[in-house]
């Protein structure tokens, strides 16, 4: 199971700078989501008929204390958000836990999933041609030897 996260939405990848270290902060933090629900789309599909599986989830916005350092008077206001709308960072493993451990879920594959439940994605995270070919990027990337294990 990969986390994503539904932000992913705000953001695409570029295959002409697969790595767009110099962009903006939450910008990179949302492609780098788009591409890990990319990543375990191609990943899904590899491992179809293997037993095998893949999915990826959104855990919703977790009160993980990142922004515990905020100076006030920001973090005033930021922590009415935080304690109205976060979800602990126990309530925020659920959906990875049922993911690891439900019934409900066998054999599913290359799926999105939100609070326990199978969730939708946008069109351009669901191109299989898109996400083969991010693949094959980062495999250069990462510079995989010919000799490698592969899935």
């Amino acid at each position: 199971m990969v986390v994503a996260s539904s932000l992913y939405r705000l953001a695409s990848v570029n295959l002409n700078n697969p790595n767009p270290v110099n962009t903006l902060p939450a910008y990179l933090y949302y492609s780098s989501k788009y591409a890990n629900i990319l990543f375990t789309r191609e990943l899904a599909r590899r491992l179809e008929g293997t037993g095998v599986t893949a999915n990826c989830l959104h855990p919703g916005l977790i009160d993980s204390g990142i922004w515990r350092n905020v100076p006030a008077p920001l973090s005033w206001g930021l922590q009415i958000i935080i304690k109205g709308f976060f979800k602990t960072p126990e309530q925020g493993a659920q959906t990875s836990i049922y993911l690891a451990t439900s019934p409900d879920v066998e054999g599913m594959n290359g799926k999105y999933f939100s609070d326990c439940k199978l969730a939708s994605l946008s069109r351009g995270v669901e191109d299989m041609a898109l996400a083969k070919k991010y693949w094959e990027i980062c495999e250069e990337l990462v510079q995989l030897k010919p000799s490698d294990p592969r899935i």
